[in-house]
């Protein structure tokens, strides 16, 4: 087996382009917008939108990496052999958590701690103690348990997946396992991941998307949220996955990688878009159906009234159309989902459009009726992206690309989808 892996030239290219691409964005952020400038109102709109667009990608981001160790842990309580062949792919993804963890962390304490009330209402004492609403939630929205709980949920996920991704490559550096050590290694490799697991449902599924997104509106909520959250950047993660994969199929590496593998993923995206939907269809129709103000404003910040269409309406739609439609069309069919070139095609489509379904759930409570899709804000996008490529890369050079002494790599082998 070829399991060492060398940075192609184009590769690196791309990736120093898009890194050069989006500290170009945020220098004009920093020049042009003012980010540093608190207050509301039409003269203070470019450091709201610097602050939310920074907002939207590192929390987009972060969730859609962290979905690949999250995929890593299911399968691995499922006694899920398929994987195997590839996993080193997701591993090298989850990577990337502690970097864009750390800019995350940094991005969410300036917000509030710098008093970026434009962002977070709750974050001005005045209108925390005169809002009955806000007032009411001052329990958990405040900066200091919104501190905490960042730094416990970051910090968690980062360790977990560390110590996961630890054992996968222990194994290989000593060398194959007896049957016993094999047994050993699968019951501490399960344990571990039903860790990550657990908390996992504490925060993405829980907590962190009400304090990091929800907040932008204090007054408005969902008990649906946190799933549609999860559902989103699990789709993304898979699609990240895929185009990695599929990146180094034709590189010649991953050799026990087969159709049987890329079927697989697509079935998992396919999967989890109509489950994305399902939430989304869910959620909308019970807060149109009860046709209560304070929930009904969400939506009608983003799509307008009977008579008069809001700003956000055509991204609202476009983002049903992209993360909806276009997979029940082509991914449900057995054979596009054993095309390369349709899988990559899908996964990078569904990477926007999920990156605009965060961007729907952050702008309107922000910048409001300033809709904008500028260079900006793709240039940002751009320098995440280039963030991602260079610690992935930088893992899968330093490591052997399949774990060929995993006790569940034969059963990976010879898999059928």
């Amino acid at each position: 087996m070829n399991t060492t892996f060398e940075l192609p030239g184009s590769y690196k290219k791309w990736t120093w382009g898009l890194i050069i691409v989006g500290l170009v964005a945020l220098l004009y952020g920093l020049i042009m917008l003012h980010p540093f400038e608190h207050g509301h109102g039409e003269e203070h709109i470019g450091s709201t939108r610097f602050w939310a667009v920074l907002l939207q990608n590192s929390v987009y981001w972060l969730l859609t990496v962290n979905a690949a160790m999250f995929l890593i842990c299911a399968t691995t309580m499922a006694m899920g052999g398929w994987q195997v062949a590839l996993r080193r792919v997701p591993e090298a993804i989850s990577s990337v958590l502690p970097v864009l963890g750390s800019i995350t962390f940094i991005i969410l304490m300036i917000l509030v701690w710098g008093g970026h009330s434009d962002i977070y209402h709750w974050v001005d004492k005045t209108v925390a103690e005169s809002d009955p609403v806000i007032k009411g939630k001052s329990g958990f929205l405040n900066p200091v348990f919104f501190t905490v709980m960042a730094v416990i949920t970051i910090g968690g996920w980062a360790l977990l997946g560390r110590k996961m991704r630890a054992m996968s490559l222990k194994i290989d550096e000593n060398g194959p396992l007896t049957y016993e050590q094999g047994k050993r290694w699968i019951w501490n490799n399960t344990v571990w991941a039903s860790l990550f697991m657990v908390f996992f449902t504490l925060t993405v599924a829980s907590s962190t998307p009400w304090l990091w997104l929800m907040s932008i509106d204090p007054h408005w909520y969902s008990t649906m949220y946190s799933w549609y959250n999860f559902a989103s950047t699990f789709v993304s993660g898979l699609c990240l996955i895929t185009i990695y994969v599929i990146f180094l199929k034709n590189r010649g590496q991953l050799e026990y990688v087969t159709e049987e593998h890329l079927q697989d993923l697509g079935k998992f995206i396919f999967a989890f878009s109509i489950f994305w939907t399902y939430i989304w269809f869910s959620q909308y129709l019970l807060i149109w159906y009860s046709n209560q103000p304070e929930e009904t404003k969400y939506f009608i910040e983003r799509i307008g009234t009977a008579t008069h269409a809001g700003p956000y309406k055509g991204l609202f739609f476009l983002n049903l159309i992209i993360n909806f439609v276009a997979p029940i069309l082509i991914l449900m069919k057995k054979s596009t989902k054993r095309n390369w070139s349709l899988m990559v095609f899908m996964s990078v489509l569904l990477l926007f459009g999920h990156w605009i379904d965060y961007y729907l759930m952050v702008m309107p409570g922000t910048v409001g009726k300033h809709a904008e899709l500028m260079p900006f804000e793709f240039g940002i996008a751009a320098l995440f992206i280039g963030i991602i490529m260079w610690s992935v890369g930088r893992f899968l050079t330093k490591h052997p690309l399949t774990p060929k002494n995993h006790p569940f790599l034969k059963e990976s082998v010879i898999h059928q989808s």
